[in-house]
């Protein structure tokens, strides 16, 4: 949108919040905001899954004893893996009574469940499939996930940020033009986005019994994007 500039502060109201830190010169000429994207798509090289074990039993100690003893076994074959401990977490620890409900009375306890999960990062997304496969054959019975990430976007975030302002800068051009002006300055810069969002996790209960065929994981390629909005003064 190319408008005129009635007054200095008509122009500063117009900025997003967080360009006007600084006091704006006058605008002289016609003052133009346009809106560009950059992005860059890259394979992930992180991919997070979480791992559990639920276990029951009709005593507590007894869930949480077997509970630990598979946990244990689930841990011990990601070390085994090559997954450093940095790498694995715990997400949650539980243990609940479960009840069995009759009509007209009181809920009675019959048991308890443990629960147990980690989240893990492998950093060989490639092999993801196999040592999941693996923690199933050991006692993992829970598995979430997977959600990838690019470790480092730094990078590819700043090639997104040029992308965005040589395209803005662009768009300006021809607006310009198409006015019979010329840009002359750029009187702001504002930036949203500079991130990525992570596929969202699909919870799935592992299977009790595993084909042989391992598990596939997909990781696809990830969107980093950048968004800015650029207020240019045209003569």
């Amino acid at each position: 949108m190319i408008t005129r500039s009635i007054a200095p502060l008509l122009a500063l109201a117009a900025l997003p919040a967080a360009a006007q830190a600084a006091p704006e010169r006058p605008v002289d000429g016609t003052r133009l905001d346009v809106s560009a994207e950059g992005e860059v798509n890259l394979p992930p090289d992180i991919v997070t899954i979480g791992a559990g074990v639920v276990t029951q039993a009709p005593g507590a100690a007894a869930a949480m004893a077997e509970n630990a003893k598979r946990m244990s076994a689930t841990i011990a074959a990601l070390r085994k893996a090559g997954v450093a401990d940095r790498d694995i977490r715990t997400s949650t620890l539980s243990l609940s009574p479960q009840y069995r409900y009759d009509k007209d009375v009181p809920p009675v306890i019959t048991g308890y469940q443990a629960s147990n999960q980690v989240n893990v990062r492998f950093r060989d997304v490639a092999r993801a499939g196999a040592v999941l496969d693996a923690l199933v054959a050991v006692g993992a019975n829970q598995i979430d996930g997977p959600a990838f990430e690019v470790e480092h976007p730094d990078a590819a975030l700043d090639e997104a940020r040029t992308q965005a302002i040589a395209r803005a800068r662009a768009r300006a051009d021809l607006y310009a033009r198409a006015a019979g002006l010329r840009v002359k300055r750029i009187l702001s810069i504002s930036e949203s986005g500079g991130g990525y969002q992570p596929p969202r996790p699909m919870a799935m209960m592992a299977m009790a019994r595993m084909d042989k065929a391992e598990t596939p994981i997909a990781a696809g390629e990830q969107k980093l994007a950048v968004n800015v909005a650029v207020s240019f003064e045209l003569e």
